[in-house]
Parts: C-alpha cells; sequence; structure tokens
C-alpha cells in the first residue's frame, strides 16, 4: 500500500514520536519532470508488487516538504529512492547507506528540484535526536529533466534493477 506524503494529522513533527517497526521506503520526485520522478515511479510500482509483503511502507514523497519530518523520525528504517548526480551514465544506479548517505546527500551535488532537501529533512530527524537508525539512498543517474510523464529510455531501463535492490536492502535489514 502507498501512503500519501503528508497525512491530513501531521502538521509538525510530534514531540512524542513512536518508532514504527516497519521499513519506510520513501521515493521522491516530480513525475512531471521525466526522470525526476523516478523515485516516485519506483514506489509505486513497488507497492503494487508489494502490496503483502510484511513491514514494509511505501510512501510517495512527492518534491519533499517539512511534511515529511514526521515520517522520518516515526522509524528507524528509512529506504530513499531519488535520482541522485552520480557523474556517471544515465539510469546508473548506487546504493549509499548510513554515514555514506549522510556524507552523499550532505556534500553532493544536488540535481533536483525539490522544494525541501532531504539533507534538511534528515538534519531535523538528528536535531530532534530521532534520525533513524538504519539508512539508504537508492540514487539513479538521471539524463534530464524535461516535461514528460515518463523517464527517459535509460532511466525506466534501471527501475526494474531499482526496484531489485530496494528489496534487497528491506530483506538484509529484516533479517
Amino acid at each position: 500500500m502507498i501512503t500519501s506524503a503528508i497525512p491530513a494529522e501531521a502538521t509538525a513533527v510530534s514531540p512524542k514520536v513512536t518508532k514504527s517497526d516497519s521499513v519506510l521506503v520513501l521515493g521522491l520526485g516530480n513525475i512531471l519532470l521525466t526522470d525526476e520522478g523516478v523515485g516516485v515511479h519506483i514506489v509505486s510500482r513497488l507497492a503494487q508488487e508489494q502490496a503483502s509483503a510484511p513491514g514494509i511502507e511505501f510512501m510517495d514523497g512527492g518534491t519533499l516538504s517539512f511534511m515529511l519530518a514526521n515520517a522520518i523520525v516515526s522509524t528507524d528504517a528509512l529506504i530513499v529512492v531519488d535520482t541522485a548526480a552520480l557523474d556517471a551514465a544515465p539510469g546508473t544506479i548506487r546504493v549509499f547507506e548510513d554515514a555514506a548517505m549522510d556524507q552523499f546527500i550532505s556534500t553532493g551535488e544536488k540535481s533536483s528540484v525539490h522544494e525541501v532537501s532531504l539533507s534538511d529533512l534528515l538534519a531535523v530527524a538528528a536535531l530532534e535526536g530521532l534520525l533513524p537508525v538504519r539508512r539508504a539512498l537508492v540514487g539513479i543517474q538521471p539524463q534530464n529533466f524535461d516535461w514528460g510523464e515518463r523517464p527517459t529510455a535509460a532511466v525506466e531501463d534501471a527501475i526494474p534493477r531499482a526496484c531489485e535492490m530496494v528489496m534487497e536492502i528491506t530483506r538484509r535489514w529484516q533479517s
């Protein structure tokens, strides 16, 4: 099941947070800008294919907002799927976990048009003392961000492998 990026009852980070045992898979991007929407496309596909998988929550994070802070601080296992400037061929996928993720998102070249950066959201979680213990970024090298509802061919071809990588991380974390 895919959940909305902004729960109706969420307006800020709750002062008393209950951590979920589920892995939160958060897809980011703007589906109107070709490759920029790949994270959302991947999470949507996973939500359909893995609907019965226990202990996994799939969330369409869209183009980010501080409204996602509550979801992030409410889990100890976070997988983010998004475009990333990898200095590689379009469709290349790389996984960054824990400190490597933190380093990449705080120093890596920005390649998205999100309202709020992922590093901002994780900084909020860290300031609250609620940074997820396990964190991973599945980053896909974009080709372009032209207007269009589907990714370019190179990025579209990477979607099945990115889905596999997300599920591999999830299985490893749940074992």
